[in-house]
């Protein structure tokens, strides 16, 4: 009896056993095959299928010859891997098990072995084959995950269907009973395959079945679900996995060979071959498959590892360890409709889509900064029931987008679930014309749509250096939109970009500024590798293009984020140094244009002084709570529909409260207290009716989650806390503590604290620029009542997830500080955030 004869191939034209030549085909099939893949009108898995049929009908037929003449019954042949699946491309090899049961004489067996292989072989075909039992198949299995794999697909060519039958029988109780130990190990093998491999959507020359979210992807998921633990997502999953087999049909029918890389030189004719327009259509309708396959994988893998995890631990150790009963998920908020449950950013229970046009960006924007992925059912939810945005946006709205840039690399995953579930281009609409748009040049790495995201997440960790850091992360995302038009995409950018940031609900100013930034986003480095920095005109005419030095700092940080996105090439520590050089020259250029942008105290409203007056005779703190409305727009409720009610998107809190130690840092924790998210405050001091001051504290704020307290509990909650009775600090450790476990894996650039040097004849002004955070102002307060200067103004702006704050403050004298102790102050209020 024979043991195996393990996976082997033989020679192209190797002899065939005994006097047999090896020129002699067996009946027509070589011409048969030669027809059919010259035959232009069959094409795709209809070609496939056929060629699978006619080596099913040749091959069976050797079995059925050679076994006869031989007199050996008890065996059958099986096709496994893609052949078992019944695609054969024109050049894809053939994986053939013959199955025996045991009885059959050894020699016997091995020259029918021969008289099935030789003849394949004589083709110029490749050929993967074995000889086993049932049982030897079945310890193979378990031995090896590839061959386990192979055998998932296996299908019954010829002989006896019994042995078939018990080989995939096992093959599959085995594979379903051993899945939570191969499927990590299968996890493994992919991770390593694309790591040698690269993503399949992101290169110039890929490889269709090697890469990730190529054919091996797809495969691989056909296993996990065969495992009956988790299944894939199925939208377009079949159709892009035809897609790639069939431009790896027309790549061996191209190339004559068995290859499935997709070579710069070969991609002409294969998209002629598919009927497409050009190469570039080809690799675009490429990446797009790899994405699909890719997005599918990526959450079923999620979802194969939750459900192990719930498995490795028993359900009472489970609840123990989690602090709930077992079998029940706990619920973490992270922001309004929004929850982390079971490592997952999902949609609370009382969230309501349809009635909450910004859920969707307030989800997506809460998972990448919790650092977690956002759940698939959520998104389609989301997609399935949202209500479009009005236009311009509300401020929410394009607050939660910035804070979604703002993430980091945690922005990337979640950027590809929101497109993979159509919702970006519902977004921003001339997204569609740069998604999976390839990049002909060596220099890039990234398709257009990922080299976007890719500089608002390099723009992310630059945010400190710039006033406004909401402006640099859309100017990011938006700076080669132009793209997907013809001409120079500076100049057809500039254009969409202005009408994006409109959409977005960016008022003139803004908008043009960012407009300004994607017209001149090379401006910078084209001069200073280019140009003659020395000659006056070259700076002069930088100078005019950009117009003031808050655009030279975002357009600065821009070409560095630009750079290091587009791949390794482009930046270089001598590059970077030649636009420093530049933009200090356009600086001292423009050094003589006043800032507008840094305020002053201004002057009170009419109801700040009356809060002030009545503050002042009542010797305690005075409250009004104002809620702000924008009116619905005629894309809510169309040219005839009557006008819903106003829902408010955010309150203004005022605050009067006579002047004395403390009261900043009191407020502000009061407010984190509550969850009360500050989105922008300004901070005066009055003196009404020549009585003593009173500090008047006007807040934008919006709950975090849950509805807004009550203005009885906030000011009783600021009085204790100004008599000493509510310790702030106490409370606000207490709270990161008990939800310590929550992921925050977003790692923000550090907080940044500087002296605005020349902004204010009557005040030093501290500038802080710091990631977002439960009590960051009232830790700022303290720091600046602890270095002993009096808090004259302040004016707090929440862009996003970044804090962009600028406090005037005087020393005990009320004049301005000296240089040294500013510089002092600064130190203190930096250490005291880090």
């Amino acid at each position: 009896m024979t043991d195996s004869v393990e996976d082997t191939a033989g020679p192209a034209g190797a002899q065939s056993p005994g006097n047999e030549p090896a020129t002699a085909p067996e009946g027509g099939y070589p011409a048969a095959r030669l027809r059919l893949l010259q035959d232009e009108t069959s094409n795709g898995p209809d070609r496939r299928a056929a060629l699978a049929r006619l080596t099913d009908d040749w091959l069976a037929g050797l079995l059925a010859r050679h076994g006869t003449a031989a007199g050996l019954s008890g065996t059958a042949l099986v096709a496994v891997g893609g052949y078992g699946r019944g695609e054969l491309s024109p050049r894809s090899d053939l994986d053939l098990l013959l199955l025996h049961d045991g009885r059959a004489d050894a020699g016997a067996l091995a020259a029918l072995a021969d008289r099935l292989w030789y003849p394949v072989w004589d083709l110029g075909l490749a050929l993967d084959h074995s000889v086993r039992t049932p049982a030897q198949a079945r310890k193979a299995a378990r031995e090896d995950l590839k061959v386990q794999l192979g055998l998932l697909d296996a299908r019954h060519l010829a002989g006896d269907p019994d042995l078939t039958a018990t080989v995939r029988t096992a093959a599959y109780a085995d594979w379903r009973e051993s899945a939570p130990k191969r499927l990590p190990e299968l996890h493994l093998l992919c991770q390593e395959r694309a790591e040698r491999q690269g993503e399949l959507q992101y290169l110039l020359e890929p490889d269709l079945k090697e890469a990730r979210g190529g054919l091996r992807d797809a495969t691989a998921l056909r296993a996990v679900a065969a495992s009956w633990l988790a299944d894939a997502p199925r939208g377009g999953l079949e159709a892009a996995r035809t897609r790639l087999l069939d431009a790896r049909d027309a790549l061996h029918l191209t190339t004559g060979r068995a290859t499935d890389r997709l070579s710069l030189q070969d991609q002409d004719q294969v998209a002629t071959a598919l009927g497409m327009l050009d190469a570039d259509a080809l690799l675009r309708q490429t990446y797009e498959s790899a994405r699909t396959i890719s997005y599918a994988a990526d959450v079923t893998w999620r979802e194969v590892g939750r459900v192990l995890r719930a498995r490795s631990l028993k359900p009472t150790l489970r609840g123990l360890l989690h602090g709930r009963t077992a079998g029940k998920g706990e619920r973490s908020p992270l922001a309004e409709g929004v929850v982390e449950l079971d490592g997952e950013a999902v949609l609370a229970r009382t969230a309501r889509p349809e009635r909450d046009p910004v859920l969707v960006l307030r989800a997506a924007a809460a998972a990448a900064q919790a650092g977690l992925p956002l759940a698939t059912h959520s998104i389609r939810r989301c997609a399935t029931a949202n209500r479009p945005l009005p236009v311009p946006w509300p401020a929410e709205a394009r607050e939660q987008l910035v804070t979604l840039l703002g993430a980091g690399t945690h922005t990337v995953p979640v950027w590809e679930a929101l497109e993979a579930e159509g919702i970006i281009p519902r977004l921003l609409p001339d997204w569609e014309r740069v998604r999976c748009r390839p990049q002909r040049n060596p220099v890039h790495t990234w398709t257009v749509d990922r080299h976007l995201v890719e500089t608002a997440v390099r723009a992310a960790a630059l945010t400190r250096r710039v006033h406004r850091p909401d402006l640099l992360l859309v100017a990011a995302l938006l700076h080669d939109i132009g793209k997907g038009w013809p001409g120079d995409h500076s100049v057809a950018g500039e254009t969409i970009a202005r009408d994006v940031a409109a959409r977005l609900g960016f008022d003139a100013r803004d908008t043009t500024v960012i407009a300004t930034l994607v017209r001149h986003h090379l401006l910078l480095i084209e001069t200073a590798t280019r140009r003659d920095l020395d000659d006056p005109a070259t700076v002069g005419a930088v100078a005019e293009a950009v117009g003031s030095t808050r655009t030279l700092e975002l357009l600065h940080a821009l070409t560095e984020a630009d750079a290091l996105a587009t791949g390794p090439a482009a930046w270089s520590a001598w590059r970077g140094g030649l636009v420093t050089d530049l933009v200090k020259r356009v600086a001292a250029r423009l050094a003589g244009e006043p800032d507008t942008e840094l305020r002053g105290t201004g002057e009170p409203t009419a109801e700040q002084e009356r809060l002030a007056i009545e503050a002042r005779r009542t010797g305690g703190p005075v409250l009004a709570l104002h809620t702000r409305a924008e009116a619905p727009t005629e894309a809510d409720t169309g040219p005839e529909t009557p006008a819903p009610a106003q829902e408010p998107v955010g309150v203004e809190l005022l605050i009067a409260v006579p002047d004395q130690p403390g009261v900043l840092p009191a407020a502000a924790g009061v407010l984190a207290l509550h969850r009360l998210t500050v989105r922008a405050a300004d901070l005066l001091l009055l003196d009404p009716i020549d009585e003593g001051p009173v500090l008047v504290l006007s807040w934008r704020v919006a709950a975090e989650y849950g509805s807004l307290p009550q203005a009885d509990r906030l000011r009783a909650d600021l009085l204790r806390a100004l008599d000493g009775t509510l310790d702030i600090p106490a409370r606000l450790a207490e709270r990161e503590r008990a939800y310590a476990r929550r992921s925050r894996a977003v790692l923000a650039p550090p907080p940044r604290v500087t002296v605005a040097t020349g902004s204010s004849d009557t005040a030093t002004v501290i500038e802080v620029r710091a990631q977002d955070a439960h009590g960051l102002l009232h830790r700022i307060g303290r720091a600046l009542e602890a270095a002993g200067v009096a808090v004259r103004s302040a004016h707090i702006s929440t862009l996003g997830a970044n804090a962009v704050d600028a406090f005037y403050v005087t020393g005990p004298d009320g004049a301005p500080l000296a240089d040294a102790a500013a510089h002092e102050v600064a130190a203190a209020v930096e250490r005291a955030l880090q």
